[in-house]
């Protein structure tokens, strides 16, 4: 009967809608080890955002308008990047789509991981590398200078379970979650994977600097 069908029919539109919507509601990122986060990133700083207001970035394919909150920051120290300071952040206007909330009050200072946009301007999401200054360990400071540029060749590769193997002599395997049940844990914190004279990778800890044959390092 056409009159009982329809009911049905709409029930049926009304789960494929709500199914096709689902992906949009939520961020979902993979964790990575904070050097791989900076190797990744076209622009690496230390600063405080000071303003934030949400601006206009053009359309999307429908024409509908892409808002995004633009931050003013005072950047403090650039680790990787362009020549000239970085004067506004971008980023999507809430965590469901990816953004990532920055405090304004200028006296919070952070580690700013992004893309570049080019003429003193950068874009973050939720999944790049953002974290208080305050909250970084001493060998992640340390790291920020030279150290992980150091092994941005090398491959880091999370283990979710005990036994995992490297698979090739530039790898590090990411440990963390396997051994401890989280992500910001030994390795991510105190080591850096440098690659070393032969070629090959391995996981380095200390404050100084790498000898020439990496003869001091500690496994984890």
């Amino acid at each position: 009967m056409p009159g009982a069908a329809l009911p049905s029919l709409l029930a049926w539109l009304a789960v494929l809608l709500l199914g096709r919507a689902r992906p949009t509601d939520a961020c979902s990122c993979s964790p990575i080890h904070p050097q791989q986060a900076f190797c990744n990133a076209d622009v690496v700083i230390r600063a405080k955002a000071v303003s934030a207001k949400e601006v206009d970035s053009g359309n999307d394919i429908y024409g509908n308008p892409i808002k995004r909150i633009q931050y003013e920051v005072k950047q403090i120290k650039m680790f990787k990047g362009p020549d000239q300071d970085i004067e506004f952040i971008y980023t999507a206007p809430s965590t469901a789509v990816c953004g990532q909330p920055l405090d304004t009050g200028g006296k919070k200072e952070y580690l700013i991981a992004g893309k570049s946009e080019g003429d003193g301007k950068m874009h973050i999401t939720l999944c790049d590398l953002v974290a208080t200054w305050d909250s970084l360990s001493p060998t992640q400071k340390k790291s920020l200078n030279q150290r992980y540029q150091m092994g941005c060749e090398c491959k880091i590769s999370r283990c979710l379970s005990i036994p995992c193997f490297v698979s090739s002599s530039d790898e590090c395997l990411w440990t963390d979650w396997a051994m401890e049940k989280i992500v910001g844990g030994r390795q991510a914190k105190h080591y850096a994977c440098i690659k070393r004279s032969d070629g090959s990778c391995a996981w380095y800890r200390g404050m100084a600097p790498p000898k020439q044959e990496f003869l001091d390092i500690e496994d984890p």
